[in-house]
């Protein structure tokens, strides 16, 4: 898969890499797959990550650069990541009065229950550092409070 890489893509996984490197040993732990791949701009879900050799511990496993290209070139490849536009249409649906603002209920009803499911620890975790406190009415507005942060998760 590093072979559909361009020389551009390799320079920035490089780099991204890099960053990871605490040691300069030219390895990562692989505890740090799923960092690394987000900030390539992409957006994989943690079972993908784990698939593709990621750990939910320190020092199980390290990776090097060159491990990581076909990582990096298989999760690029995939269409199966959504973008900011993709989880605004999502949100969309919970918009009734199509005024940017959804229930909060809501909101924790679908992390709680929806696609790779959040623990009730991490729902209160991002309404109280992304959501603007609820109305009167219990709606808050999702597009830029609490979408920037659901899509780096």
């Amino acid at each position: 898969m590093a072979g559909d890489l361009s020389a551009r893509d390799i320079e920035r996984a490089n780099f991204a890499f890099s960053i990871y490197d605490f040691d300069g040993s030219g390895t990562v732990d692989a505890i740090y797959l799923g960092d690394i791949l987000r900030g390539l701009n992409l957006n994989p879900t943690q079972a993908v990550v784990e698939k593709m050799g990621g750990t939910k511990k320190k020092n199980e496993k390290k990776m090097k650069v060159e491990e990581f290209l076909p990582i990096f070139g298989q999760v690029k490849k995939d269409k199966d990541t959504g973008c900011y536009e993709d989880f605004l249409e999502c949100l969309k649906l919970y918009d009734k009065a199509e005024d940017g603002k959804m229930l909060l209920a809501e909101l924790t009803h679908t992390l709680l229950s929806l696609g790779e499911r959040l623990s009730d620890k991490e729902v209160d975790d991002i309404v109280k550092d992304c959501c603007d406190p609820e109305d009167d009415d219990g709606f808050i507005p999702y597009a830029l409070t609490i979408l920037p942060y659901l899509i780096v998760m």
